[in-house]
């Protein structure tokens, strides 16, 4: 049986965990096997737990992207919930103040430009210079443990949707990721890992969840979840990844695209282990919100084989190779292309711009695919 970190201390609970001050970021996401989430799991276990922070899209996980999340208060436990995706990004000297030790349980997608990691390693910088202990409830990636994908983030576009030099799809745990960024970013901080117990590192998530509880509400499902680190860059265009519609990151489609011609070019790249079907669909929220857009809805058919980062870029490249006209890539407030700090690389949009294929756009030296 697959025990998460949090399973394995409420099992054996840190006497020192009673009357410390405890300070936890979670979110209803990050649960025990019979589906107890951490904060109340541990509250019933005796951890004397007097604040919780939360991360981008707040404790029920149910906040919009981008959307700043306000602080809260939690009803069962009678503690304040702070956000730190607001006005905040990490804890305050005033709020480590307080605290003893510092626990981390949050759930992850195995994608680099999911924040939840960002937000972890910022906690832990501000942990370090507060000089209180961190302890990580680790948990399994949900796309494997051996499966990596995508270009290592060049250090100039660091942000905080890509905070390590890590593949977009990165293969490591919560735990993991923390480790690495300790000696990355050389932070000295007093950290321990509550380890995973009972998990093989090719297992996906649905070999040891009790069923996918979703980290955020456009990845409702597990598919969902593995077409991310790809459709996922879509976000960096103006065509629409699905958000506002049932199957967000799993229909990619604009206004102005021929679906039939987009699946047959899609199902003729020799991309493995997917499909593609012609789809029209109208987002409600997000881009072209209201508007009916045409594309294809992803489907993969051999999960093992299936490469999701190399999977979006050909989308990318054969849509923009329609209209390239009304394609474009989206700026940031700095004149950043979001693409770019997305894959962690501007080679790759440079040459979809310049009219390359998906294949030549990838710089093969820079590319990790792994196993």
């Amino acid at each position: 049986m697959v025990r998460t970190g949090l399973d394995n201390v409420i099992e054996n609970l840190p006497k020192t965990w009673r009357w410390k001050r405890l300070g936890l970021l979670t979110n209803m996401a990050a649960v025990t096997q019979d589906l107890t989430d951490a904060a109340l799991a541990l509250r019933r276990a005796g951890a004397n737990i007097v604040l919780l922070f939360t991360p981008e899209h707040g404790m029920f996980t149910s906040a919009p992207p981008g959307e700043a999340v306000p602080d809260a208060h939690e009803p069962r436990l009678d503690i304040p919930i702070v956000s730190l995706y607001g006005n905040l990004r990490a804890p305050t000297p005033s709020h480590l103040a307080n605290l003893d030790l510092l626990i981390i349980d949050l759930p992850d997608v195995g994608t680099r430009f999911f924040t939840y990691a960002s937000t972890m390693i910022e906690t832990m910088q501000a942990a370090s210079e507060a000089e209180v202990p961190v302890v990580i409830l680790d948990r399994p990636n949900p796309l494997t443990g051996v499966y990596m994908e995508g270009p290592i983030l060049e250090p100039r576009l660091t942000s905080f949707v890509g905070m390590l030099p890590i593949p977009v799809r990165h293969g490591r745990t919560m735990g993991e990721l923390a480790l690495i960024a300790t000696n990355v970013l050389e932070l000295d901080v007093d950290i321990d890992v509550i380890p995973v117990t009972g998990w093989e590192r090719s297992w996906w998530y649905d070999a040891w969840m009790t069923s996918w509880v979703p980290p955020s509400p456009n990845l409702p499902s597990g598919e969902a979840a593995l077409l991310y680190p790809g459709v996922g860059l879509v976000e960096g265009t103006n065509l629409s990844e699905g958000r506002g519609t049932p199957y967000p990151f799993q229909v990619v489609g604009a206004p102005w695209l021929d679906a039939f011609r987009l699946a047959d070019d899609l199902n003729n790249a020799g991309l493995p282990g997917v499909r593609f079907r012609p789809v029209s669909f109208t987002p409600t929220t997000s881009k072209h919100a209201g508007k009916t857009c045409y594309g294809v809805q992803i489907h993969v058919v051999d999960r093992n084989a299936f490469r999701p980062v190399r999977t979006g870029l050909a989308i990318i490249a054969l849509a923009r190779a329609q209209n390239p006209a009304r394609f474009h890539f989206l700026r940031t407030s700095d004149g950043t292309y979001w693409f770019d700090r997305l894959l962690g690389r501007s080679t790759p949009r440079q040459r979809i711009q310049a009219g390359l294929s998906w294949r030549e756009s990838i710089d093969m030296w820079e590319w990790v695919d792994e196993p």
